[in-house]
């Protein structure tokens, strides 16, 4: 039997502790260029709402643009009637635009 990587053991202790949670996810992709938003209700297996800076057609700072999508995804919530959400950072570090995006969602007023 193979060893999981790091970042296979942390996408797995992360998301087993969102999904236990029983609330809406807010799940978290990065690449390299762009950085993609989605909430996701799993008790039913739909996305209610998703937002990228591709979609968007952002440019500029990565760091600033992942805010933007940030207040963008919380704007989205908002007009379905979301106000809490749990934060799925999967397999990423909170840490530089995953951080930014969370501050930028809520700021925008969702609440995680």
């Amino acid at each position: 039997m193979a060893r999981l990587s790091t970042e296979d053991r942390r996408k797995f202790r992360v998301r087993n502790a969102v999904k236990s949670s029983g609330r809406l996810r807010l799940s978290v992709h990065r690449s390299l260029l762009h950085i993609y938003a989605q909430i996701i209700d799993d008790s039913k297996g739909q996305t209610l709402a998703a937002v990228s800076s591709k979609s968007l057609k952002l440019s500029g700072n990565k760091t600033e643009v992942a805010k933007k999508v940030g207040a963008a995804i919380a704007e989205a919530a908002r007009a379905k009637g979301i106000a809490q959400v749990v934060f799925d950072r999967g397999s990423f570090k909170y840490h530089g635009r995953v951080k930014a995006l969370a501050d930028g969602a809520r700021e925008g007023g969702l609440e995680f």
